[in-house]
């Protein structure tokens, strides 16, 4: 059976011009196509993960590549039976991805692209290093077997690792992988620029490593920025490598906790998620702000009257180009 909508996962880097002009044109073509999602417009790109009905994933998709300085756009599709999102947001930032390394231009110079299948066969090489470049939390719940991970809270983080992993790999080829590829293409170009001579990078992701190569080898599931939390990838050997945050069980269940103030993002399994009503700890569950617990683990930000179209005149349907 066919499933009604798309899941869209991508990145583009490419100079804008006027990006946070752009930035509102694109919203609206969103707006009228019924894509919800998150997209961040920058000078140097975009960077998008937005679900919608198939066709109209479709047409956003065509829309993009109709750009030429988007043409060369690598979406990842993935089919869903609904939306992965609740609401829109366009938003402009200086970077596609947080990284301060804005001095850093992929399209000038940046690791190897492998396909996964090229992946697949390097990355148990003797002489070969498979860098997973995700925030701790992500990796937590998968990553590939036998991969170096980094105990860091977020990307921007990474370029102060680099000096550790020059002492201990500097002389290894490094394959670099992250969710989609967007983080590898300025961490393989730092690596470079800091001196590392054989940088690699996984096109695609581990997405695309999913999709073409069945996902073998990768441990756990991959972690995602919808409402899906966590996604299954690997088709051949499937593994789980997260244990439940409060009994230590085998369990890549991804939820908060139920007190906002502590909103501890880590695996609980069911039976512990009932027993604490969804808290993360008994001082969680006694605490007064404690949300109430669907069974889900995901709590929804407050809609507070959002409107997608505050901020700027909606333009009529036919000025709306890409």
């Amino acid at each position: 059976m066919n499933k009604p909508y798309s899941i869209l996962l991508y990145y583009c880097y490419a100079q804008i011009e006027n990006a946070e002009a752009y930035r509102d044109e694109h919203h609206l073509l969103c707006l009228e196509l019924n894509l919800l999602g998150r997209i961040i417009v920058s000078d140097e790109g975009l960077n998008g993960t937005v679900s919608g009905l198939k066709e109209d994933c479709d047409e956003y998709m065509r829309r993009l590549h109709a750009d030429p300085r988007f043409a060369h756009t690598d979406f990842k599709v993935d089919p869903a039976e609904e939306h992965a999102f609740t609401k829109l947001h366009v938003r402009y930032k200086p970077e596609i991805v947080h990284s301060g390394l804005r001095h850093i231009n992929p399209n000038e110079r940046t690791g190897v692209h492998l396909s996964p299948q090229e992946f697949k066969e390097l990355k148990d090489k003797e002489d070969v290093v498979v860098l997973d470049v995700r925030s701790d939390y992500e990796h937590s719940v998968g990553r590939f077997k036998n991969a170096v991970t980094l105990d860091i809270e977020n990307f921007r983080e990474f370029p102060e690792k680099v000096g550790e992993l020059k002492e201990k790999y500097k002389d290894k080829k490094i394959l670099t992988y992250c969710t989609g590829g967007i983080k590898c293409e300025k961490a393989s170009a730092f690596l470079l620029d800091q001196g590392f001579e054989n940088v690699y990078q996984l096109h695609g992701g581990i997405i695309k490593y999913g999709m073409e190569a069945g996902g073998e080898d990768f441990e756990g599931k991959c972690y995602v920025f919808d409402n899906r939390v966590a996604v299954d990838v690997n088709k051949v050997n499937p593994t789980i490598i997260s244990t439940c945050h409060v009994c230590s069980t085998k369990s890549d269940r991804m939820v908060n906790c139920a007190n906002p103030v502590c909103n501890l993002h880590v695996p609980i399994c069911e039976e512990c998620g009932v027993k604490l009503d969804g808290a993360c700890s008994v001082e969680c569950q006694e605490h007064p702000e404690k949300r109430p617990y669907d069974g889900t683990g995901y709590y929804q930000k407050e809609m507070n009257g959002y409107n997608p179209l505050k901020g700027f005149n909606r333009k009529k349907k036919t000025d709306v180009q890409v």
